[in-house]
């Protein structure tokens, strides 16, 4: 590995803080800036809580070999869910006005009204509220945003999943 790249355990003690970071942001946005999260928002959150919750795990086991591997592809899954979730957020910002879809109940009225499968289905499905683009940094919207951090995951996880194992 060249020189450049920390060992496993500071990569992801590295990415770790940048889910925080992440988080951070998000919370503030909603918190001291009234901007709600659209249940894409919502589901992107959890994408990088799960890497985060892996991250961490892997930077306390600090496993050697197969096991950094291992935590590598969970975190490329989380990383790959996360990003999938903004791929389609992004394309909903970006559709037509006349193709946007109508706002549909709110995720607290869908989970506690239908089943787990259904609330998957429709919020994937995303709403007018999903395309709505209330906020930007540097011209790209919160969504597009995820995608970074989901793209920076994404390769640290590959860079864990390849490394040469020790000998």
């Amino acid at each position: 590995m060249p020189s450049f790249i920390p060992a496993p355990r500071p990569l992801n003690i590295l990415a770790f803080l940048a889910c925080l970071a992440a988080m951070a942001g998000a919370l503030y946005l909603q918190h001291v800036d009234g901007l709600e999260p659209c249940p894409l928002c919502i589901f992107q959150r959890v994408g990088v809580i799960a890497a985060a919750v892996i991250l961490l795990i892997a930077s306390l086991h600090g496993p050697k070999g197969v096991g950094v591997r291992l935590y590598g592809a969970l975190t490329a899954l989380a990383a790959l869910g996360g990003g999938a979730v903004a791929a389609r957020h992004i394309w909903l910002q970006n559709l037509p006005a006349d193709q946007v879809p109508a706002c549909g109940p709110g995720l607290d009225y869908m989970l506690d009204v239908f089943p787990l499968q259904n609330v998957l289905q429709q919020v994937l499905a995303g709403s007018g509220e999903c395309a709505e683009m209330d906020w930007s940094f540097l011209g790209l919207s919160l969504p597009a945003w995820s995608m970074v951090v989901f793209a920076g995951l994404l390769i640290v996880a590959l860079i864990q999943m390849f490394r040469p194992l020790p000998r």
